[in-house]
């Protein structure tokens, strides 16, 4: 019995290259699937620890705040002992009001200093490697 050149006969307990394939590509896909399911679990739980620390944080800045204003009344009734009511009040309004201006101005500078909101260096080096192909394909 001669054999053709076209496919080999398939023994019994033996799979064909074109069905090996075929399982590995199967394999290949459910897998992939399954550890998108599993980042996508990961990222949800992630998810759900920032939001409640995100929660967190905005209690304590609450509280912060409130601590704050606790101390500026303190600071207030302080004064009050050699001074006016009014005039620790307005003492101490002037330099909130100094702090506020030089946090402003600070924040100000760095806004400016980050400016434009792009990525000029990788911009830059995208555009520089660009010209190297380019210029490398040319003399070929």
């Amino acid at each position: 019995m001669s054999h053709s050149t076209q496919d080999p006969p398939v023994r019994h307990g033996q799979e064909s290259v074109g069905e090996l394939v075929k399982q590995a590509s199967e394999q290949f896909s459910r897998l992939i699937r399954q550890e998108l399911r599993l980042a996508q679990a990961e990222m949800r739980q992630k998810g759900r620890r920032f939001g409640i620390g995100g929660g967190l944080f905005g209690g304590a800045g609450a509280v912060g705040f409130l601590a704050l204003q606790a101390l500026v009344a303190a600071v207030i009734a302080a004064l009050a002992l050699v001074l006016p009511i009014w005039a620790g009040a307005l003492i101490t309004a002037a330099v909130l009001l100094a702090v506020a201006a030089v946090l402003a101005a600070t924040g100000k500078k760095q806004v400016s200093e980050g400016s434009p909101p792009a990525p000029e260096q990788a911009i830059e080096g995208v555009k520089a490697d660009a010209a190297e192909i380019k210029e490398r394909m040319t003399h070929r």
